[in-house]
């Protein structure tokens, strides 16, 4: 993308929806990965994927930040950005932002040994960010059928694992 970019074979609202689409789906893949788990804890797939999360979760962080370079260099201006910054579709958006830059900066094996108990409820923030997401994407392309369509598949595993859990 930033290649493309670069090279002036591709403007930067044209990078806008994939850069924010693969956020998005490496987000979902991470947050997918521990109902899998609960569903399928012998599944030889699940485990290689459980161990590919803190990937997908920095992944999804980084295509964030790109979505956002992309958006400002598409508005130009600050005072373009700051004209909307406060319409639903775009704070939803700086605030999942927000949200995921600590936890990329935490998703490493020394801050898990420092953080102790506390990380886990610090990465919790995740499912908060992931509604953050959903929103921002239904509001702002005005469509939620795109936005739905990629987060079906992951309230329906943990409304499943759930359910597993409560009917145990």
């Amino acid at each position: 993308m930033l290649y493309l970019l670069i090279v002036g074979e591709i403007s930067a609202d044209m990078l806008l929806h994939p850069s924010g689409e693969m956020s998005a789906r490496f987000m979902l893949i991470a947050l997918a990965i521990t109902p899998l788990r609960r569903l399928w804890p012998e599944a030889r797939w699940v485990r290689v994927m459980g161990g590919q999360r803190r990937t997908f979760g920095v992944s999804a962080f980084g295509y964030a930040v790109l979505h956002t370079m992309f958006y400002v260099i598409d508005m130009d201006d600050i005072t373009y950005i700051m004209d909307e910054v406060f319409a639903l579709g775009i704070w939803t958006g700086w605030v999942a932002l927000l949200v995921l830059f600590p936890l990329a900066l935490t998703s490493n094996k020394y801050s898990v040994y420092w953080l102790k108990g506390n990380w886990r409820h610090l990465h919790r923030l995740i499912y908060l960010a992931a509604i953050l997401v959903l929103l921002h994407w239904i509001y702002v392309h005005n469509n939620s059928m795109g936005a739905w369509l990629h987060f079906l598949p992951l309230i329906i595993l943990e409304v499943v694992r759930v359910k597993k859990t409560v009917w145990r």
